[in-house]
């Protein structure tokens, strides 16, 4: 069995075929989020502290570290990049003890990464141009570390699945001439969106067990990917991470948690219940109102997406005997109805 190490301090997370799925939290990343960016530039920690301790809290395996700020004061990401990541990887491995992805397109901010990084993280990620292979592979080697290897090359992204089977390809046996072996590549095979590409969904069950069975690599997609630009994409998502796992997929880069309801929101609905002349008690709190009227929660805690993956685990046999899901749904802040059919015994067919 394919199976690939990832080590904290003194923590040990395992990608495998015979492995719970592996869930890497990808909130600690400033791209397309102006506000964690800004606080990046300034100095401000405060919303990686907060994503760091959260998607811990809601089960990630492996957090994602994401360092990809442009500076107003200074454009140049290969002299703010390098810095800016060790302390947050610094910052991040206070915090919380599981392994780290550390993402970067600067390969002097994935050398800060892996220098200050405790264990053996992953790093993300090496495509099939030519110039990525000779900068990262080298990396890769002589940190002794896996890494994620995505499948566009110099060509761009192809819509054809072969075609990126083929690139993952290349990446293996480019990844072996530097001494890498193949259970340290964890191959992406790329999800295109559903809403776009109607064959998407097959396309990555597809590729994800060609991967398995002719080159027997690990895999993981923006899981998320799936689903942009669809109305409800947490129904997409939820129905698309199990039958990847179904299909073999060991890992995605995802978000673990449901955040939290804004307050915009409690208030818009305080006032629709107020409008229908319903009374509420004086020292109702948001956080009962929200649970009272299927808002979700003020507190972030393990979205949806979690609970599908969980079940997924317990139905490929990933979690023996459902111990794992019982404890999940005994967790604090759990459905009631979930946490008393959790604790019961299955009935025999």
């Amino acid at each position: 069995m394919t199976r690939t190490i990832l080590e904290s301090k003194t923590k040990t997370a395992i990608i495998g075929f015979d492995q719970p799925f592996c869930v890497i939290g990808e909130r600690i990343n400033p791209t397309g989020r102006k506000k964690l960016a800004a606080e990046l530039e300034a100095g401000d920690f405060s919303t990686v502290e907060k994503d760091a301790l959260a998607q811990a809290a809601a089960g990630a395996t492996v957090l994602d570290v994401n360092a990809g700020v442009v500076y107003n004061s200074n454009p140049n990401p290969n002299e703010t990049e390098p810095p800016l990541m060790r302390k947050m990887i610094e910052l991040v491995q206070g915090l919380v003890d599981i392994p780290l992805c550390i993402d970067s397109s600067v390969p002097g901010a994935l050398e800060a990464g892996l220098e200050t990084a405790n264990g053996r993280p992953l790093v993300n990620s090496v495509t099939g141009e030519e110039e990525r292979l000779e900068e990262i592979l080298p990396l890769v080697k002589k940190y002794n570390v896996p890494v994620v290897a995505i499948s566009n090359d110099d060509t761009g992204i192809s819509e054809d699945p072969d075609v990126r089977f083929a690139v993952a390809k290349k990446i293996v046996e480019r990844a072996a001439d530097f001494g890498i072996p193949a259970h340290d590549i964890v191959v992406d095979p790329l999800v295109m969106p559903v809403g776009a590409m109607a064959t998407a969904g097959l396309q990555v069950f597809t590729l994800v067990r060609r991967l398995r069975d002719e080159l027997g690599v690990n895999t993981t997609c923006g899981a998320s990917n799936i689903s942009f630009g669809l109305p409800n994409r947490h129904g997409i998502n939820n129905a698309f991470l199990p039958m990847a796992i179904a299909s073999g997929m060991t890992s995605a880069i995802m978000n673990p948690i449901a955040l939290p309801v804004p307050a915009s929101k409690i208030a818009e609905k305080r006032a629709e219940v107020e409008a229908a002349g319903i009374a509420l008690p004086a020292d109702m709190d948001d956080e009962a109102f929200c649970q009272m009227f299927g808002l979700g929660s003020t507190l972030p805690k393990a979205g949806k997406e979690m609970e599908a993956i969980r079940a997924a685990n317990f139905l490929t046999d990933n979690d023996p005997s459902g111990a794992a899901w019982i404890q999940f749904n005994r967790a604090p802040g759990a459905a009631a109805e979930g946490g008393r059919a959790g604790g019961r015994r299955r009935r025999r067919a």
